[in-house]
């Protein structure tokens, strides 16, 4: 029965997600406290959204060790949030369903809690790849923040 729910609420929440545009997100993080915070920048956030979910809060991915990714920061199930099929920490105590909604703060509260870890943003594979050390400029240029 629990199965049977999680897929109901996890397909409503898929269909509730959303695709940010750039500046949209960017306004969205600034607000919610993500510039600066624990001394990254709102573009690195930015470029890790992009990177990650193409902004899209819907995008579920799997992983080699059967963890799934959730949401616009793809928060994975093994260590942050709890998605009924794989053993998890849970560390942010969410089921992974409230991270594909259009809503997005339970995306960021996690996506800090994530950040406090000693791995800080390098947490993700994405930023490492493809946004750390660069000049991330563009992905708050024109936004007005």
């Amino acid at each position: 029965m629990k199965a049977v729910l999680f897929l109901v609420f996890g397909l409503l929440a898929v269909a509730n997600g959303k695709i940010f545009t750039r500046c949209d997100l960017a306004r969205k993080l600034k607000a919610s406290g993500m510039d600066g915070y624990k001394g990254y920048s709102l573009a690195n956030w930015v470029c890790l959204a992009k990177f990650e979910s193409d902004y899209n809060t819907a995008t579920i991915n799997r992983n080699s060790d059967g963890s799934k990714d959730y949401g616009i920061f793809q928060i994975n199930s093994r260590w942050w949030c709890n998605n009924h099929q794989t053993p998890t920490s849970n560390g942010c105590g969410i089921d992974c369903s409230a991270l594909l909604t259009d809503n997005i703060d339970v995306a960021i509260q996690c996506a800090k809690r994530v950040v406090r870890d000693p791995n800080g943003i390098s947490a993700w594979v994405a930023w490492r790849n493809n946004c750390k050390g660069k000049d991330l400029s563009s992905y708050v240029a024109g936004c007005g923040v």
